[in-house]
């Protein structure tokens, strides 16, 4: 009964996640890399004696694990793309994936400053030359993986927007966000973890390699275990940032105002249109779902109204409320 009818109005819920993506292949470079770099400084920070060096070798074996965190986060979103158990898709895996590793990274921050500070108390001989030249190697790799994971997964680590909230008398939500942009919406959490994890990697290089300095030419040898716990510190900021931003996707946070007043804007120029619910959620890297709810006193149909959903915001799935004014 109705089968043939019922069929035209079913699709599926993938919105590509079954793909390869492009942040998948990079990743598993990085994470090769990133292994053979972590070897060489781990033994060279015990052989010579650097914290620093041993310090950000430790680091990079941490966000080698975090790099897996990625990689197998793509792997799965793909492959489960098609399962019926996920409602809207896996796109959500990939925020997921970005929360755990910047969590993984808080812990390691943790760690370092930690050792950083028993350094402090109790201070070891440091084979300057050749922890500076494994240093510098360090940091080249590191720049040969940022670039390799490409410049738009970068990230300052801090969330870029402010936001106060007015209701109108539609009865949907305004939230105004100005000052800085929010530069993580419709972004790949997954590979901007794999980058924030790469980028503090290559700054703890640096650091290691301005204290070693200091140390050898200006015996300034409290230097190298202060840049761990500066190193610490910004890993840290750097990680709650993407928590931040992470954690108001999976909870389904609205999307940024400027989208939602275009849509709104759309809607409410066809006829007598008044939009009277709207919520709109990220359901993976630069695409969203959403719930409207329109009022006229000439009702339409609901395919009437979500062609009028702007292509560009993104929107690829929408469940449409018409109801019928009798005023």
């Amino acid at each position: 009964m109705h089968t043939e009818s019922v069929a035209q109005w079913q699709h599926t819920h993938v919105f590509d996640q079954d793909k390869v993506r492009s942040g998948e292949k990079r990743s598993l470079v990085v994470i090769i890399i990133t292994a053979l770099m972590m070897v060489v400084e781990i033994a060279a920070g015990l052989l010579f004696g650097s914290m620093a060096l041993f310090a950000d070798g430790i680091h990079m074996g941490s966000h080698m694990v975090g790099l897996g965190i990625t990689f197998g986060a793509y792997i799965y979103a793909r492959r489960r793309a098609r399962s019926q158990l996920f409602s809207f898709g896996t796109g959500k895996v990939n925020a997921l994936a970005g929360y755990s590793s910047a969590l993984f990274l808080i812990v390691i921050a943790l760690y370092m400053g930690y050792e950083s500070i028993l350094r402090f108390i109790n201070p070891v001989k440091i084979e300057y030359n050749q922890a500076i030249l494994v240093a510098v190697i360090g940091l080249v790799v590191n720049g040969i993986s940022m670039v390799i994971l490409g410049e738009h997964g970068h990230t300052h680590g801090h969330e870029e927007e402010h936001e106060h909230q007015h209701e109108e008398e539609h009865g949907h939500p305004h939230e105004e966000e100005h000052g800085h942009h929010a530069h993580y919406h419709g972004a790949d959490h997954n590979l901007k973890a794999a980058y924030l994890h790469v980028l503090t990697d290559a700054m703890t290089s640096v650091l290691a390699i301005v204290a070693l300095l200091g140390a050898k030419y200006l015996k300034l040898t409290w230097m190298d275990p202060l840049m761990g716990v500066v190193g610490a510190i910004l890993v840290v900021r750097w990680s709650i940032g993407l928590i931040r931003v992470t954690f108001k996707v999976l909870l389904d946070y609205q999307i940024p105002i400027e989208v939602q007043r275009k849509i709104v804007t759309s809607l409410e120029s066809y006829k007598d249109t008044r939009v009277s619910d709207l919520h709109i959620w990220s359901i993976g890297p630069g695409i969203y779902s959403s719930a409207i709810g329109v009022v006229t006193k000439y009702p339409e149909s609901p395919d009437t109204y979500k062609a009028l959903i702007p292509k560009d915001t993104g929107v690829v799935h929408a469940t449409m409320e018409v109801h019928m004014c009798m005023d």
